[in-house]
């Protein structure tokens, strides 16, 4: 039987021999099919690494762009907490001004602040407000003289009229999903009703602060007791002033970090939090009696 094959001639450059290679042709076919399969393994290589440049060329765009994107968001955060400082300054400042001269109003109609109310001036109020701010005894916390004549230091009353839905302790935060430490207890109120101090004292700070919204902290005497009060819509009282048990200083609102209306309230001894009930002594329904006789002039 004749086989096909190829033959391979070789000459010797010294003695000129001349040798005669016999290649199967069969042969040869595997050859080249085992040089195309190297060469397409080699591309598959430099085809993967290729790839691979590629996305680590895009990963690194994508960090470079995050990292902008979170130093754009923190100086936005910045801004924004700059303007919400400036705006409850000016809050402050117009109610202050509405007290003084007069043109305080009251909203009557749904709490909803969807569905806004009719505006109507309470005059007699506002002088009331005038009169009593213009005779205000205005004194320093740090002054000994001025715990002298406080009698009521120890918050003894319920500061708003509601229920307690929100215990002191650990809690699921309503935000984050996760456990949290509630410094105080958190009392549910219609938005707007009136907010009163729990015992004798003065007021050290009536601005807004982060998380809490509209915040006023009266401090009670030499105990190094005091008590906060988050989340006002409104803040009748100022820095510095003396307050007595049940004076209004402020009404229920939705400011700051809460997902409805309602009241924060935190006892606080020397700056550390403690359980708000053992101070929650009086029933609710005398600051109900209380805010009933407020409610009309505020």
């Amino acid at each position: 039987m004749r086989k096909n094959y190829f033959i391979v001639v070789l000459a010797h450059s010294v003695h000129g021999r001349i040798h005669r290679l016999h290649v199967p042709q069969h042969f040869l076919y595997i050859i080249l099919a085992f040089a195309a399969l190297g060469g397409i393994t080699c591309f598959g290589f430099v085809s993967s690494y290729v790839r691979m440049l590629f996305k680590v060329s895009n990963y690194n765009t994508l960090r470079t762009e995050k990292e902008a994107l979170k130093k754009r968001y923190e100086n936005l955060q910045f801004v924004v907490n700059q303007t919400n400082t400036q705006l409850a300054s000016l809050e402050t400042l117009a109610s202050e001004v509405s007290m003084a001269y007069g043109l305080r109003r009251k909203l009557i109609g749904e709490d909803d602040l969807a569905r806004e109310g009719v505006l109507v001036p309470s005059y007699q109020a506002s002088v009331e407000q005038f009169n009593f701010l213009q005779n205000l005894p205005l004194l320093s916390p740090g002054d000994g003289t001025a715990w002298h004549w406080l009698d009521n230091t120890v918050p003894s009353i319920w500061p708003v009229q509601g229920a307690l839905t929100g215990p002191f302790g650990k809690r699921i935060d309503p935000f984050e999903g996760e456990g949290a430490f509630h410094a105080g207890v958190d009392i549910s109120s219609p938005y707007g009703s009136p907010v009163v101090a729990t015992a004798d004292g003065i007021v050290s700070m009536a601005s807004f602060m982060s998380g809490y919204g509209r915040l006023v902290i009266v401090r009670h005497g030499r105990s190094n007791l005091s008590t906060y009060y988050a989340h006002l819509s409104e803040c009748f009282v100022r820095p510095n002033q003396v307050v007595r048990q049940g004076d209004v200083i402020g009404r229920v609102g939705r400011s700051g970090r809460t997902t409805s209306a309602h009241l924060h309230y935190e006892v606080r001894q020397n700056s550390t939090p403690i359980n708000p009930h053992r101070y929650l002594r009086g029933p609710a329904r005398q600051v109900a009696q209380l805010q009933a006789s407020l409610w009309p002039s505020l």
